[in-house]
């Protein structure tokens, strides 16, 4: 059982999936960090407002019961970082692809003649030249 287990793990996927779960975990954070701490204060500047602080109030404070409240701004935060990673990973796999394509659509390289081959096609130059002046 160990043995598979190895197996399992070892396999290229797993670890390719691994890789890119980690990466994505941390690409996200820079995404989000991005749109909380640069993005967002801009925005909020120009509209007049932070996020974060909208919400509808449903009940307040009263003595030590703290105020019950829907926070919308935080759901509007979440989906400006949605759209924010989604549009940063398709353009990142849109642009892998491209590249892709260029490497595939490239004329492999015109292979270099061996010596038999050029020795052949001298004799027949030759044969051909000796035949026409005769």
């Amino acid at each position: 059982m160990l043995q598979d287990f190895k197996k399992f793990i070892m396999r290229g996927n797993v670890v390719d999936l691994a890789v890119a779960v980690i990466i994505g975990a941390a690409f996200g954070r820079i995404v989000v960090s991005f749109v909380n701490d640069m993005l967002m204060p801009v925005l909020g500047m120009f509209i007049g407002l932070n996020f974060t602080d909208l919400k509808i109030v449903i009940s307040e404070s009263q003595g030590d019961l703290a105020e019950i409240a829907v926070y919308y701004g935080s759901f509007i935060q979440a989906v400006f970082d949605f759209l924010i990673i989604a549009l940063a990973i398709f353009l990142m796999i849109r642009f892998m692809t491209k590249l892709q394509k260029k490497k595939e659509e490239a004329p492999p390289p015109t292979p270099v003649p061996t010596k038999e081959e050029t020795l052949l096609t001298e004799i027949r130059d030759l044969l051909a030249g000796g035949q026409k002046t005769a």
